[in-house]
């Protein structure tokens, strides 16, 4: 990614509720899906962004989350958010890479990845994370997904640059199995949580084009967006609930 690419997309990105298709509602979901959790459960959650997960996690589960994020501001924004909605007390933050945390082993009953395991690539995030898992615990993550499989070439072409390992949903619950996983759960993201990201990432993009900064730049960040109009129906973020055996 060229320096101005970049800068376009930290400036677009930057003031977002959301850095990956979710919702509350989802969260929610797949928390209830995870079954039984200690009475002060440990949550790790992982490339955390601004606590679109976080926070709704330590109020439902009346749990201590560690934040992880490489960049630092988020984290920020996070402690502030945390500190006005009453939870500080149950929040950490640490300023991380996901695929080099210098937690211990065991250190939480549930394990948090919304939209960020694709950094890593899911066999990979599955077994490094796993590590971090007490007896008994729960890793949830949401991935990028193929839901056909046989995908139109500009569909291909755009996943190809940035996940060429993408997978479809049966490719991925074998692999977790392989891993040493039992799939509690697979639920497909709505259509509504990919608006929920996407409706202030234009509106962003928006505003960004009338403060003067170059179309052409903005028009290569948001891309995705029109790749989604235009192929959604091919892909989608699945949420998985897994436990190790």
């Amino acid at each position: 990614m060229s320096t101005l690419l970049e800068q376009a997309f930290r400036a677009a990105h930057e003031d977002l509720p959301r850095e990956a298709p979710g919702s509350e509602e989802t969260t929610a979901l797949l928390l209830q899906l995870v079954g039984p959790l200690p009475e002060v459960p440990r949550i790790i959650d992982i490339g955390s962004g601004t606590g679109p997960a976080t926070l709704p996690l330590a109020a439902a589960t009346g749990g201590e989350v560690v934040a992880v994020d490489a960049h630092e501001p988020y984290l920020q924004r996070l402690q502030a958010r945390a500190a006005i909605s009453g939870l500080g007390e149950r929040v950490r933050t640490l300023v991380a890479s996901m695929d080099d945390l210098p937690l211990p082993d065991g250190e939480a009953d549930l394990v948090w990845a919304e939209g960020t395991a694709y950094i890593m690539g899911f066999d990979a995030a599955l077994a490094s994370w796993r590590r971090l898992l007490a007896p008994g615990g729960a890793l949830v993550l949401t991935e990028a997904e193929w839901t056909t499989t046989d995908p139109s070439a500009g569909a291909r072409e755009f996943w190809d640059a940035g996940y060429p390992a993408m997978r479809t949903t049966a490719g991925n619950v074998a692999a977790a199995q392989q891993a040493g996983y039992t799939v509690r759960a697979a639920y497909l993201l709505p259509d509504s949580d990919w608006d929920a990201y996407y409706r202030p990432l234009a509106a962003r993009l928006e505003l960004l084009r009338a403060e003067g900064i170059d179309p052409d730049v903005l028009d290569e960040v948001g891309r995705e967006i029109r790749i989604r109009e235009e192929f959604g129906a091919q892909y989608g973020y699945t949420g998985y609930v897994l436990r190790p055996r």
